[in-house]
C-alpha cells in the first residue's frame, strides 16, 4: 500500500511494536480484574484492596497525563519513547515478584506515569515515521493494540493466571514488553522522516480543539453509562442468561476491533465524516437500546455495535486532534486522553445514577442524550471559517509532488 511502503519497512516495525507496547499498557492496567481472587488471595489483602490496583492506575494516569508531557517536552522522541519501555518492562517484572502488596502498588504506579507520558506521545511518534495520507491508519494501528487488551489480553491473560499464577501472567506481558523494546531500539529512526506534519496542529484552531475534547468525553460518557452496568443490562432487561454475557462481550470486542480499522481508513479519506458517522451510531443504537432493549436479539445486536461505534471513533478524534492542536500535537493528545478518563468517570456516574432511580433500562437513554450532545459537539466542530494551516488532504498532495 503507497505510504507504508514510501517509509520503508524499519518504520513499519517499528509501527507494530509501537502496537504492541499499547497492548502491554492496556492489559498490564486491567489484567488484574480477571486475577483478583488469585492476587488477593497470594497476597493475604482483601479483594476491594486488589480493586484499587486499577482504580489507582486509572486515576494516575488522568491525573498526571497533563503535568508529566509538559515535564518531558524537551525529550527526544526516540530515547523518550525507549526510556518509557524500560519502565513499563522493569515495572511489570517487579509487579510479578512483588512479596507484598506495598510493593505491587508502587509498582503499578510507575508503570502508570511511564503510560501517562506514552498516550500522550504514541501518536504523533508513530505518524511522524509516515506520510500525512496514511495519518489515520497508522493511527488505528496503534489503538489497533490498545483495543486487543481488554478483547485478548485479559482473557489471555485470566486464563494463564489460572493455570499457572498470577505472577506468571505478569511476566508473560514484560516479556512481550521486552519484545516491543528491542524491536524499536532497532527498528525506530532517530528522526522520523515525515515528523514535520506531527509534531504541531497541521490546522491550529482553539476552539475547534476544545470542541474535538468536548466530543471525545460526551461520546466516552455516554457508551460507559451503558457499558459500565452491561450485565446488569443484558441479564436484568434483555434476559439473557448470564452465560451468554462472555460470548456477548467477545463479539462487542471484535466489534471494536473492526471499527478501529475502519476508522482509521475513512479518517483518511473524510475526517469530518469519520468522526460523525460512528457519533450518529453511538447515538443511534443506544436509543435502540432503551426502545427494544427488553428484547434479546435487539439488546445483543445493539450492544456489538456500540463497539463498532466506539472503535471507529477512536482513531477518527485523535486524527481530529492532531488537526486542530493548538500547540505541540503531544500535548494536545494528552489533553484528549485526560478527556477520555473524563468521560469513563462522568459516563459511570450518570449511568450509576440513572440505575439507582430509574432502573436498568434508563442507562440506556442517559447514553443516549450523552451520545446526542457528543454529535451536536461534532456539528459546532465543522462551522465556522477555515483555520488557517494546511489540511491532511493539502499535505499529502504536497507529499506526493516531492
Amino acid at each position: 500500500m503507497k505510504g507504508w511502503s514510501d517509509a520503508g519497512r524499519r518504520p513499519v516495525a517499528a509501527l507494530l511494536a509501537l502496537a504492541a507496547a499499547a497492548f502491554c499498557y492496556v492489559s498490564v492496567e486491567t489484567v488484574p480484574v480477571g486475577l483478583l481472587s488469585q492476587i488477593s488471595s497470594d497476597l493475604g489483602v482483601p479483594s476491594f484492596r486488589i480493586g484499587l490496583l486499577v482504580t489507582g492506575y486509572g486515576v494516575t494516569v488522568a491525573v498526571v497525563s497533563l503535568p508529566m508531557v509538559r515535564v518531558v517536552a524537551a525529550v527526544p522522541r526516540r530515547p523518550l519513547i525507549l526510556g518509557l519501555m524500560v519502565v513499563l518492562v522493569t515495572a511489570t517484572a517487579v509487579s510479578a515478584a512483588a512479596p507484598g502488596y506495598g510493593l505491587l502498588f508502587v509498582a503499578r504506579v510507575l508503570t502508570a506515569l511511564s503510560q501517562a507520558v506514552f498516550w500522550a506521545v504514541v501518536a504523533p511518534v508513530a505518524v511522524g515515521m509516515f506520510p500525512a495520507h496514511v495519518r489515520g491508519r497508522v493511527t488505528a494501528v496503534v489503538f489497533t493494540g490498545g483495543s486487543l487488551g481488554p478483547m485478548l489480553g485479559v482473557p489471555a491473560g485470566t486464563w494463564l493466571g489460572q493455570v499457572a499464577g498470577w505472577r506468571v501472567t505478569f511476566l508473560a506481558l514484560a516479556a512481550l514488553g521486552l519484545l516491543a523494546f528491542l524491536t524499536l531500539a532497532v527498528a525506530m529512526p532517530p528522526t522520523p522522516a515525515f515528523h514535520e506534519h506531527a509534531g504541531r496542529g497541521t490546522t491550529p484552531d482553539a476552539r475547534r480543539y476544545a470542541l474535538v475534547l468536548a466530543t471525545t468525553a460526551l461520546s466516552v460518557a455516554g457508551f460507559f453509562a451503558v457499558f459500565t452496568y452491561t450485565s446488569t443490562f443484558i441479564t436484568a432487561v434483555a434476559g439473557i442468561p448470564a452465560a451468554l454475557l462472555g460470548p456477548l462481550l467477545v463479539a462487542r470486542g471484535v466489534a471494536d476491533f473492526g471499527g478501529v480499522a475502519g476508522g482509521g481508513i475513512l479518517s483518511d479519506r473524510d475526517q469530518r465524516l469519520a468522526v460523525a458517522l460512528p457519533a450518529v451510531l453511538l447515538t443511534a443504537t443506544l436509543i435502540s437500546m432503551f426502545a427494544l432493549g427488553t428484547n434479546p436479539v435487539a439488546a445483543g445486536t445493539t450492544l456489538v455495535l456500540t463497539g463498532l461505534a466506539m472503535g471507529a471513533l477512536t482513531p477518527a478524534l485523535q486524527n481530529r486532534v492532531m488537526e486542530f492542536a493548538p500547540g505541540g500535537t503531544d500535548t494536545a493528545s494528552a489533553g484528549n486522553s485526560v478527556a477520555y478518563n473524563i468521560g469513563v468517570a462522568l459516563g459511570s456516574s450518570l449511568g450509576g445514577l440513572a440505575l439507582a432511580h430509574f432502573g436498568t433500562r434508563s442507562t440506556a437513554l442517559v447514553g443516549a442524550a450523552l451520545a446526542a450532545a457528543a454529535v451536536a459537539a461534532t456539528v459546532l466542530t465543522t462551522l465556522g471559517p477555515p483555520a488557517p494551516g494546511r489540511t491532511q488532504a493539502e499535505l499529502a498532495k504536497d507529499e506526493a509532488h516531492g
